[in-house]
């Protein structure tokens, strides 16, 4: 099984942006978070971030035929990105939308997503854990 676990703007700032917020571990420390879990489940995984709406996009396209599944955190990009959904619908590979914090108990426009309605399920407010169990779910109910 092959998963992509995708990242949008300013996730690669974690530690550091709103650490109140988004909590004071490092992007570093959720990548090895995701390979120690993945390698304890004989999941091959991939990490990607990107600040570019585009890049992400690419990868989504790259990797139709080539994974199983994607854990994405679109970050800002949830609330106004078409193109990450449209990508997500062209590839229809299952899905699972994180985030870090529970964008529902947040500003009014981060209730709002565009790309939940590709997602096979959207986790919010599980801190780190969330990508973890994003796989979880991938692998036991979505993936065979």
């Amino acid at each position: 099984m092959k998963l992509l676990v995708l990242n949008g703007p300013n996730i690669n700032m974690l530690g550091i942006r709103e650490p109140d917020i988004y909590g004071r571990e490092t992007y570093a420390a959720l990548l090895k978070r995701i390979e120690e879990h993945c390698a304890a489940r004989g999941i091959d995984v991939e990490c990607y971030q990107s600040n570019h709406e585009g890049d992400l996009v690419d990868k989504i396209q790259a990797a139709y035929g080539k994974c199983d599944g994607i854990v994405i955190n679109p970050a800002a990009y949830t609330h106004t990105s078409v193109a990450l959904l449209d990508a997500v619908k062209a590839v229809s590979i299952p899905t699972v939308e994180v985030h870090i914090s529970d964008v529902d108990a947040r500003d009014e426009f981060r209730r709002v997503s565009y790309i939940r309605a590709a997602c096979v399920a959207m986790i919010s407010g599980r801190g780190l854990q969330g990508y973890l169990d994003a796989i979880d779910l991938l692998a036991e109910r979505f993936v065979k």
